[in-house]
């Protein structure tokens, strides 16, 4: 369905505020590290596993943090380094911390999912990724069907990488496009031919990968839809079975000297940042892609589209999911695990990580503890977010809060953002641009303790 972009502007200026992406509830920002310790995440993370790990399995994210330069768009925790002599040290520092993990379950555990992030996997050699993945699997079990993904750099994913990961049972790769005007490559520091990105989705679908998805963004410094529209059109040449099109987070208060590489005047202001996603949306509606909760895309035939019509979608710090599973660890610096009934993430810096690994600690450094509202609204958010609708008709949905959780929706009601009817509410066509506004409307820790400075990007 095509949106009127001029309808909608309004709606833009008014709504386009800070706010989370919601990849957890609560947002980290708002995290109780006063009521979190490190034995407690342990208890959780036994008690999650113990009730989880038969029927579901469980979820592991590998953070590989090294870049060899740096990308002034991007928001990830990394390292940056031309020097490939780091890659053993950090492997061995990941396999000391997975053994600890694995001797706290007391038995190995059934990888359902596994995703390899960054900074960018394939820094790594081929080898060195292989002997990561053959010491992870001599202490877990795989799957039957498993979800084994990773981010590849076009410019640096060889045959090579190709082939070794999918000899260990990775099917999906998601590829970093942005976009291909020279002019915001050059902004963004991330010069990659259209060239790169062909040989290597042409190379993948030939060695047997079954889902390839494009990363493009929109918001970047100097973009217009004449300078993107040909991005999407390359983009069609090669039709990768998904297409996450997200929106440029501008948070240079937190990443620092990265973000700050233009000036925040070379960015398309909001209305015409919107109107990139709505035109780049409605084109890729016409080519056959399904939306997919927010900014993501794919073909009717790929498992998240069939995923999100089963209703099984799910979401969490590694994205969106065609496959859900009550536990996820996260290895690596920075790497976040969820255990449903809590967060912890590791630290930030390779030196503390390294060195609580090495000393047989694990390298938990903040974490949160859910409570029972916690639980309740997350999931709220997580209908939201996945399935553009949630209820409270079931009691165990229900909060003491609702009446005013309701009043703080009436205005986006009003707006034709959602439809409330026998408590259930519907996010409608012209809402899903807005679904962060609508889920931050049910983020009670936000609402109780309204930040003093601006902490998130802006939602639109």
């Amino acid at each position: 369905m095509a949106i009127n972009v001029k309808m909608s502007n309004h709606l833009v200026r008014k709504y386009n505020i800070p706010g989370p992406r919601y990849t957890s509830y609560p947002t980290v920002p708002y995290w109780d590290d006063s009521l979190f310790s490190a034995e407690q995440w342990k208890q959780t993370l036994i008690k999650s596993f113990n009730e989880s790990n038969q029927r579901q399995g469980i979820s592991l994210y590998i953070h590989l943090p090294f870049c060899e330069s740096l990308c002034t768009f991007c928001a990830c925790h990394k390292r940056i380094t031309k020097q490939h002599s780091v890659e053993r040290p950090y492997i061995d520092a990941l396999l000391k911390e997975w053994k600890m993990n694995v001797d706290l379950l007391g038995k190995n555990p059934v990888i359902k999912e596994l995703h390899l992030g960054g900074g960018t996997p394939t820094f790594f050699s081929e080898d060195n990724l292989k002997f990561l993945l053959d010491q992870i699997f001599l202490h877990a079990e795989i799957a039957d069907q498993p979800e084994f993904s990773f981010e590849g750099h076009p410019n640096n994913t060889t045959s090579a990488h190709l082939k070794v990961l999918y000899n260990m049972g990775f099917r999906r790769v998601s590829l970093g496009v942005q976009d291909y005007d020279n002019k915001v490559q050059k902004a963004i520091n991330r010069i990659q031919p259209f060239a790169n990105v062909e040989a290597v989705t042409h190379s993948a679908r030939a060695i047997g990968y079954k889902s390839i998805s494009h990363d493009l963004v929109f918001g970047l410094p100097f973009q217009t839809w004449n300078s993107m529209l040909p991005t999407i059109e390359k983009t069609k040449l090669l039709k990768p079975d998904r297409i996450a099109f997200y929106s440029y987070a501008h948070v240079p208060w937190i990443k620092g000297v990265g973000q700050r590489g233009f000036d925040e005047n070379d960015l398309p202001a909001p209305e015409r940042k919107r109107e990139l996603y709505e035109k780049g949306k409605n084109l890729l509606n016409e080519l056959g892609y399904m939306e997919i909760g927010m900014d993501h895309f794919a073909l009717p035939e790929d498992s998240l589209y069939e995923s999100m019509k089963r209703k099984t979608i799910h979401r969490n710090f590694m994205g969106y999911s065609s496959s859900s599973t009550q536990l996820m660890i996260g290895l690596g610096i920075s790497a976040i695990s969820d255990s449903w009934y809590a967060f912890a993430q590791n630290d930030k810096s390779m030196e503390r990580y390294t060195q609580k690994v090495e000393q047989g600690i694990l390298p938990v450094f903040r974490g949160h503890i859910l409570n029972k509202e916690d639980l309740v609204i997350r999931r709220h958010i997580l209908n939201l977010m996945c399935l553009l609708e949630t209820s409270w008709q079931d009691e165990n949905m229900n909060l003491p809060e609702m009446p005013g959780i309701i009043q703080g929706l009436e205005e986006m009601e009003k707006d034709g953002l959602i439809v409330i009817e026998n408590k259930h509410l519907k996010v409608t066509e012209i809402g899903r641009s807005f679904v962060r506004n609508i889920a931050m409307a049910w983020d009670l820790r936000m609402v109780r303790n309204e930040p003093g400075t601006r902490i998130f990007s802006m939602t639109v």
